[in-house]
Order: C-alpha cells, then sequence, then structure tokens
C-alpha cells in the first residue's frame, strides 16, 4: 500500500504535517490587524499631484446609475458603474495598514514552527 501522494511516505506524517500547517496558518492569520486609515482629505488615489476622495469616486457612480436607469442597455452607463464600484474597492483596499499584533516572542516562535514545520512533515510525507 502506498502512502500519501502515491509516494513511499507516511499517511500519519501527512494529516499532522496538514493540520501543523493549517493551525499555523490560522494563528498567523488571526494575528493580523486591519486598520484603516482615515484622515481630513485623504486621497483614494493621486493621478498628476491631484488626489481622488472616494467622494468624488461616487460622482461618476451616480450618473452612471442613473443612466442604467434610463436606458438598461447603456455601455455608457454600466461602465461609469461598475468602473466607479471597483476604484471605489481599489481606493478602500489601498487605504489599510496591515500589520502584526502584539506578539509574544513565545507566540510567534509557536506560529512559527507550527506553520513551517508542518510544511516540511508534509513535504516529507510526499516524498518518494
Amino acid at each position: 500500500m502506498r502512502g500519501a501522494g502515491g509516494s513511499e511516505g507516511g499517511t500519519l506524517t501527512f494529516f499532522i504535517g496538514l493540520a501543523m500547517m493549517i493551525a499555523g496558518g490560522y494563528l498567523l492569520l488571526s494575528n493580523i490587524v486591519i486598520r484603516p486609515v482615515f484622515g481630513f482629505r485623504t486621497a483614494a488615489f493621486n493621478i498628476g499631484g491631484f488626489g481622488i476622495t472616494t467622494g468624488m469616486i461616487l460622482i461618476p457612480f451616480i450618473f452612471g446609475v442613473g443612466l442604467v436607469f434610463y436606458n438598461s442597455s447603456s455601455k455608457f452607463g454600466w461602465g461609469l458603474a461598475i468602473g466607479s464600484v471597483i476604484a471605489l474597492v481599489a481606493g478602500v483596499i489601498a487605504n489599510l495598514n496591515i500589520q502584526f499584533a502584539a506578539l509574544s516572542i513565545f507566540d510567534l516562535l509557536v506560529i512559527l514552527i507550527l506553520l513551517f514545520g508542518g510544511l516540511g512533515l508534509f513535504l516529507r510525507s510526499l516524498r518518494g
């Protein structure tokens, strides 16, 4: 009987490594803090030194929705509405501050050992 992935590696090693990777990945992702960056006149995009705020992105969205409701086959209206939503989502994502939560060195070592130790076990189980 062959092991994990059709190799000679152990099936138990495969599942232990997979469980360790899942636990380490969960702990890593649960300790990442995402904070929005708000400020007066914070621009979503800067084009040619001119800051475009999210309020400015909503203006073409309003016109696009109006055109779609006036004529549902208006390609220009659909383009304005969909393009504005894409620009709005991209602006929100661009203004996020992603950082680690305050961790002790022990917590970080446990996370890294689980994640990369599990990866090592997982890959060893697939080795022929």
